[in-house]
C-alpha cells in the first residue's frame, strides 16, 4: 500500500502554522472554489460544507491523500462577519463587536481516501469596550484586513479579547486538538 500524503487545502498562514505544530509532514494545495454560503441556512452545516468543498476539490485530484479543509466565520446575532472589504467595513465590524460576545465557527473536513469526516468547532469571544481611536489605530496596522470579523486573536487583536469560552485555536482558524486527534487515528 502506498504511503498516504497529508494535504492542507488552505492558503491561510495561520492554518499552516497550526498544522506544523502537529508534526506530520504535509503540503499545501489551495482549493480554488466559490466560497459562497447560504447565510440564511444553518451556519454550522454551511461552514462544515464549505470546509468539505475545499477538501473535496483537492482530494479529487490527489490519490492516496488525506486532505484537511477548513474555513472560519465570525457570527454576531446571526449575522456573518467576513473579511472586511475596506477600512470602513473593518471599523463597522469592530464597533459592532465592541463590548459584546460573538461566536467563531470553524468548519473542518478531513477526507481520507474517500472517507469523509466533517466537524464544526464553536467558541464564544467577548470583546472589551473599544474606543474609536483604538479601532482606528488597529486598522492602521492592516492586521484586520484579511481576517473574518476584522481581527486576529493571535496578533494585536488579542488585546481586545476579555474572555473566551471554547477552543482558542478555533478562533485562529483550525481546532488543533480535534484535527490532531483525527490525524493520529489515521497516521499512527
Amino acid at each position: 500500500m502506498k504511503k498516504l500524503d497529508l494535504v492542507l487545502a488552505s492558503q491561510s498562514p495561520r492554518r499552516k502554522e497550526l498544522m506544523e505544530v502537529i508534526g506530520l509532514p504535509f503540503r499545501i494545495e489551495v482549493a480554488d472554489i466559490d466560497e459562497t454560503m447560504d447565510l440564511n441556512g444553518d451556519l454550522v452545516e454551511e461552514i462544515k460544507l464549505l470546509a468539505y468543498r475545499k477538501a473535496k476539490v483537492i482530494a479529487d485530484k490527489s490519490q492516496n491523500s488525506v486532505v484537511v479543509g477548513a474555513d472560519t466565520i465570525v457570527v454576531y446575532e446571526n449575522k456573518v462577519l467576513g473579511k472586511p472589504k475596506n477600512n470602513e467595513d473593518a471599523f463597522e465590524m469592530l464597533r459592532l463587536l465592541s463590548g459584546k460576545t460573538h461566536k467563531v465557527l470553524t468548519g473542518v473536513s478531513i477526507i481520507n481516501c474517500g472517507d469523509v469526516k466533517m466537524y464544526c468547532s464553536i467558541s464564544d469571544v467577548t470583546f472589551n469596550e473599544l474606543s474609536d481611536v483604538e479601532i482606528q489605530k488597529y486598522i492602521e496596522t492592516k492586521e484586520p484586513m484579511d481576517k473574518a470579523g476584522a481581527y486576529g486573536i493571535q496578533g494585536f487583536g488579542g488585546c481586545f479579547v476579555r474572555e473566551i469560552k471554547g477552543d482558542y485555536y478555533t478562533i485562529m482558524g483550525l481546532p488543533l486538538s480535534l484535527v490532531y486527534q483525527e490525524l493520529m487515528t489515521i497516521f499512527s
